[in-house]
């Protein structure tokens, strides 16, 4: 009894510090889920319920970080119903209202993570996931926005397959990966005013994410090799 309550001290004190990196191993696992079932309509409800538990680290970071923490749970609340709703009953309007309240918790979870790497000088490892755990949910939150997008504006994103069609989510989430990081490769186009526009922010907060947050954090790691090499 002891051991295992000494063991589970020693898992509680072991997460105090890498949330960032279970938000970030549950992004890149969630991109191999939507590889798999974005197009297969039972696995919606997998999806769905996945989604769930990317809202709840989201959450959890939030939580360690922000400033307002509750402002996570007047967003995540509605968000967890109607991302439920959405992915169990096929309705446009459920999902224009999931995507956009999830669009929002997703970028105040970047903010509160952005916040909390430029608080101090000093890089922990914890930083360096935060670092990849902001992206994805700067690509994420823009994904979903093109999600709303295209159901209240049909016709908003074009591809070179089946152009008349709406686009997945997958295809959105590749076109926000691809203007975050300003690869300039893909095969969706922004057609209405609106979609170019959201592109063109997206475009933007990748350039200074990288120019601030990530510059930021390299400067520091080799400030402080360099002090270590001294000392």
């Amino acid at each position: 009894m002891k051991r295992q309550f000494n063991s589970l001290l020693h898992w509680r004190a072991s997460t105090r510090y890498p949330p960032s990196a279970f938000l970030l191993a549950a992004q890149l696992i969630s991109l191999l889920l939507y590889s798999t079932f974005d197009t297969n309509p039972g696995g919606r409800a997998l999806l769905g319920s996945f989604g769930v538990l990317i809202l709840a680290l989201v959450v959890w970071v939030i939580n360690r970080n922000a400033m307002l923490p509750w402002i996570a749970w007047v967003l995540v609340a509605p968000a967890f119903v109607l991302s439920l709703l959405s992915a169990l009953i096929d309705n446009p309007v459920l999902l224009m209202w999931s995507s956009l309240l999830e669009a929002v918790l997703y970028f105040y979870g970047a903010g509160s993570l952005i916040a909390y790497m430029m608080e101090d000088y000093r890089v922990t490892t914890d930083e360096l996931f935060a670092a990849g755990a902001t992206f994805t949910l700067l690509a994420w939150g823009f994904a979903f926005l093109y999600q709303a997008c295209q159901i209240w504006f049909p016709g908003s994103f074009i591809g070179a397959s089946a152009p008349g069609e709406p686009r997945t989510f997958v295809e959105l989430l590749s076109l926000s990966f691809t203007n975050l990081s300003a690869t300039g490769l893909g095969d969706i186009l922004p057609i209405t005013s609106l979609a170019r526009v959201l592109v063109m922010l997206e475009q933007f907060s990748g350039v200074g994410y990288v120019a601030v947050v990530v510059s930021r954090l390299i400067g520091m790691t080799i400030t402080l090799q360099k002090d270590t090499r001294k000392s």
